[in-house]
């Protein structure tokens, strides 16, 4: 099968760019649901052009959750040759919003058209070098997006929405691509970790999912984390500081000293490959008590279980160094390793593996330092590895994605339909 690349790449860096530009900042403070109004902004475009695209079931509902369904094209005697008497019926699923970590309202993004493989200037403070990050070497001559440097790009998960779009365009616009029933899903606040907290999961066909939530070209990520938050409390006892001996009990010295025990080795940035780690994420407070926010990451279960059983001996060795203190734990499970349930399906990625193949990338199997919404969608009971996107630096200014990427994400998409049919 044949997809001219110079339609993909025209349809990709217009759509991206201007969905780039609504601001879908979630909140992981807010209290309601979607964290941020803005979600419904970009939820209801993308409802709008997909009606446009010819789609007639397209449903956004009041928590933002965007469903809509490619009904098959395939006739009665149509051969399939996919190992299955009809094709299951197949979801494509991204997120809407953007991280909280660095400003993610008024993007402005930057096209370099013909990139020279040298140093990209964002501003006069951030740069994009080669030298630190090796992959831009391999796009010379591509035309790779940034931000202005004042914000992130929002290619988490922009990109994913856009290949989505363009890869359904252009399905709706050859019909003699054979195809079975092709489900997509635009979720709210993955990035907060709340995305399949409300997922109307009745609503969904789906037997089969993919998250186009991934980074390098090619990758294919049907393993993530186990994921922990745990909150940890520490009460101590406030009074006049001018009076404070042998009285005051200083929750921030406490939870000072809880910090201090945590193992430096095993931290985000002391760590790789498929070792786990504890990383404090926010603390707040003050001299009476105090709230820390621990992550807790593992690709073992049992290792993530044995660092919750440290944090509570920390807490109690804290307890006693503060005698009339109370440290209060508190750890609640985010997400679940999704190989055990793709594991069981094998197909679902030697497929994917053959559609970024014909894609004209190399297919490169790897895990996830992190989770997807796919992550706890394969949990409830449909298996849902991560494809991805092309993006870099997600979560930060330095942000930036080649176009040439986009390109074979969405040519696997299209792939994908085909191949869960007949042959491309």
């Amino acid at each position: 099968m044949d997809i001219p690349e110079k339609y993909l790449r025209e349809d990709l860096i217009e759509r991206f760019t201007r969905y780039v530009k609504i601001d879908t900042t979630s909140d992981r403070h807010s209290k309601t649901f979607p964290t941020t109004a803005v979600q419904f902004e970009l939820a209801d475009l993308l409802r709008k052009e997909l009606t446009q695209f010819g789609l007639k079931d397209v449903t956004v509902d009041e928590n933002a959750y965007l469903i809509a369904r490619l009904h098959s094209n395939l006739k009665s005697g149509d051969k399939i040759t996919s190992g299955y008497a009809a094709p299951p019926v197949i979801g494509l699923m991204a997120h809407l919003d953007t991280s909280d970590a660095v400003p993610g309202n008024n993007v402005r993004p930057v096209l370099h058209k013909n990139y020279n493989g040298e140093v990209i200037r964002l501003n006069n403070s951030i740069v994009l070098d080669p030298k630190e990050f090796p992959e831009l070497k391999h796009y010379s001559g591509d035309t790779v997006i940034t931000s202005d440097g004042s914000t992130l790009l929002g290619a988490d998960d922009k990109a994913g929405v856009a290949e989505i779009m363009t890869a359904l365009r252009y399905l709706t616009e050859r019909p003699e691509i054979p195809h079975g029933e092709i489900e997509i899903i635009f979720t709210p606040d993955e990035e907060t970790g709340m995305g399949m907290s409300r997922f109307p999961l009745k609503k969904v066909k789906s037997k089969y999912c993919y998250t186009v939530d991934g980074g390098e070209e090619g990758s294919i990520e049907p393993e993530s984390f186990n994921a922990y938050k745990t909150a940890v409390t520490f009460y101590g006892r406030s009074i006049h500081i001018g009076y404070a001996r042998g009285k005051l009990i200083n929750a921030l010295n406490m939870a000072r000293d809880f910090l201090s025990m945590l193992p430096g080795a095993e931290t985000p940035e002391a760590t790789d490959g498929r070792f786990g780690y504890y990383c404090p994420f926010e603390i707040t407070g003050k001299t009476d008590r105090v709230f820390l926010e621990v992550y807790i990451r593992d690709f073992d279960d049992k290792e993530a279980a044995r660092r919750i059983e440290v944090i509570n001996s920390i807490a109690s060795t804290v307890e006693k160094i503060y005698p009339g203190s109370r440290v209060e734990v508190k750890p609640e499970k985010q997400y679940s390793n999704m190989k055990q349930y793709i594991d069981s399906e094998p197909k679902i990625v030697s497929i994917l593996e053959q559609a970024v193949e014909k894609a004209g990338a190399k297919p490169l199997l790897k895990y996830i330092r992190g989770g997807t919404d796919g992550s706890q969608l394969s949990e409830m009971g449909i298996p849902t590895p991560n494809i991805f996107t092309g993006g870099y630096n997600f979560h930060s200014r330095l942000e930036w994605v080649p176009v040439s990427s986009m390109v074979k994400a969405a040519k696997t998409l299209i792939n994908l339909a085909a191949l869960w049919t007949a042959d491309v």
